[in-house]
């Protein structure tokens, strides 16, 4: 086990690494990483303002002026409950329309190595916990996420077609629900970890006697910090060769109430929450299978859920005045 941290920076030595969303959340932290794991990568992140990957003659662009040896599709156009409803056209689409082409262009230009990253809204609503990249396609998804979660299913099933008819090396992650430092905190567009910090916070601030959380604080989700999601779509990259999708995950399980009691607790906000039960749930539970991240690259999360809570927490106490 101890010998993959030489291997690590063997990997990126001299190549070139395209990184789309790569100034994203999840992004910005991979491109950190990738660099502590080697002073020697060439990285190149295609800004929005520069290319448009909704465009075919935009990615062919991007593809030469970085031809890239290893490609990180990471960019997605994505939102809560909420803009998920409000756009599902839009997320179809552009979600779609971006990896395929991406993927189709990679290959067409010769790239070595192509990282796909899935999600797990492509599960089907009602996958027995915890869900296991078997059951990927038995059943439809939660409606609410559907549009999204099958424009990213549709680009494991071009994964695997490409390799069998091309030999193409692309793999395929999904990991669970993100959070960490550098989250978006916008109310309109934010997940609930980052809302919830935000409303606790403000809440604690003007002296509010209680917040409003959505649904019924009942259904369970897990989460991945986002420094681990960055280590696991980087070790998986240098490691794995199949397009098996495969799940990023901690495995711990959570009811929303008990995950908004904790940063009430560490916020040191101490009113009530008002429950909006107006508000959709969305997905019962959600929990992952995650051994086959650890069979078949050798990789589990590593951030308890307190350590990666405070540190978020944290982030947006010292950034909240520039948000």
């Amino acid at each position: 086990m101890t010998n993959w941290h030489h291997g690590t920076a063997e990997y990126w030595n001299g190549k070139s690494v395209m990184v789309t969303g790569g100034a994203g959340f999840l992004g910005s932290h991979l491109v950190e990483e990738l660099r502590r794991r080697s002073g020697d990568v060439d990285v190149f992140v295609p800004r929005s303002d520069d290319y448009d990957l909704r465009e075919k003659n935009e990615i062919q662009q991007a593809l030469a002026d970085s031809n890239p040896d290893v490609v990180l599709h990471l960019a997605a156009t994505v939102g809560g409950i909420g803009a998920n409803r409000d756009n599902p056209g839009k997320y179809f689409y552009e979600n779609a329309i971006m990896g395929i082409e991406l993927l189709e262009q990679a290959h067409q230009h010769g790239v070595d190595k192509f990282t796909i990253l899935g999600t797990i809204c492509s599960y089907p609503k009602h996958t027995p916990v915890p869900f296991s990249e078997k059951d990927l396609f038995n059943g439809y998804p939660e409606e609410t996420n559907a549009p999204y979660g099958i424009a990213k299913k549709a680009l494991l099933t071009q994964s695997r077609a490409y390799r069998k008819q091309y030999g193409f090396n692309s793999i395929y992650l999904m990991p669970v629900n993100l959070y960490g430092p550098r989250d978006d905190f916008n109310l309109e567009t934010s997940h609930v970890i980052p809302a919830i910090v935000r409303k606790c916070v403000e809440a604690r601030e003007s002296g509010a006697n209680a917040i409003t959380a959505w649904g019924t604080g009942e259904p369970t989700r897990e989460f991945l910090y986002v420094e681990d999601a960055a280590d696991g779509i980087l070790t998986a990259t240098e490691r794995y060769d199949e397009s098996d999708p495969v799940n990023l995950g901690c495995g711990n399980e959570l009811s929303i109430r008990a995950l908004i009691e904790q940063v009430m607790d560490l916020t040191g906000f101490e009113g009530d929450i008002e429950w909006d039960t107006s508000k959709p749930d969305g997905q019962p539970r959600r929990r992952l299978d995650t051994s086959r991240a650890k069979e078949r690259f050798d990789w589990v999360a590593s951030t308890d859920f307190e350590t990666g809570l405070r540190r978020t927490i944290d982030w947006y106490e010292e950034h909240k005045d520039e948000l």
